[in-house]
């Protein structure tokens, strides 16, 4: 993304980008601003575990920090409502 508070994702996280995805997740959560942006809409399909690294990173962050998620594929807002119902650090926008 061109501003600093935030990554785009492309293609595919799974196993085989998970270590890639991790790291993403951690330099994002390093940034020092209360709202941090994931583009995810040339994302084409995330597996549970990527899903699961998404949430275990934004219940790191700090109080009143957030990862608004920009058009994620629609099985990632499933997975994580159904696994980590009402997360209040990870916003999902259209």
């Amino acid at each position: 993304m061109p501003d600093s508070s935030g990554l785009e994702a492309i293609g595919e996280i799974g196993m085989r980008t998970r270590t890639v995805w991790q790291q993403a997740l951690k330099q994002l959560a390093e940034r020092r601003t209360d709202v941090l942006h994931l583009d995810l809409s040339r994302v084409r399909f995330v597996d549970v575990a990527g899903v699961t690294d998404l949430a275990v990173a934004a219940q790191r962050l700090p109080e009143g920090q957030r990862i608004v998620l920009h058009r994620p594929p629609a099985q990632l807002p499933r997975i994580l409502e159904l696994f980590w119902p009402g997360i209040a650090a990870i916003e999902v926008a259209a």
